[in-house]
């Protein structure tokens, strides 16, 4: 098990990840299980992580024997940010680490590292598109996809 400062839940990851694939082909319409094989992950989990980009405009599906799933917008136009928060909701302002409305030090015991660290997350997510990351990190066809759950 690998223990990370910064967490993405394995929801969002699929989902970036997801994103990133259909942005690599997207005249390609991809199935289910075209997609499960390809990131070697969950069907069902993927199938929830396809529902809510779907839903949040993302995504299209089209339905049928030929149908699968493909960006509902150009890879230019859709940030990591937004496909992160169709996942997670919207990015909030860091609060305390013990997750308490209000903390009873004078000062944060990590003075604003958690408040840097989150800002500069949001700056990369909000300036990174779909469009660039593919084009950087497209997957080799047939290999798995480092950093997905599931995969090498």
């Amino acid at each position: 098990m690998q223990n990370h400062l910064l967490k993405i839940s394995d929801a969002a990851s699929l989902a970036l990840h997801t994103g990133i694939l259909l942005a690599s082909d997207p005249a390609r319409l991809w199935s289910t299980p075209e997609l499960t094989a390809a990131m070697q992950v969950s069907g069902a989990h993927l199938a929830k992580v396809l529902q809510r980009l779907t839903k949040a405009r993302l995504v299209r599906s089209v339905r049928g024997p030929k149908g699968g799933f493909t960006l509902a917008r150009p890879a230019a136009e859709v940030t990591l940010l937004q496909v992160y928060e169709a996942i997670e909701g919207p990015l909030e302002p860091p609060t305390c680490l013990l997750g308490a409305p209000v903390c009873r030090l004078k000062t944060c015991m990590l003075g604003g590292l958690v408040a840097e660290v989150d800002a500069r997350v949001r700056t990369f997510l909000e300036g990174a598109r779909l469009s660039d990351v593919a084009s950087e990190h497209a997957p080799s066809p047939g290999a798995p996809i480092a950093g997905v759950p599931g995969t090498v």
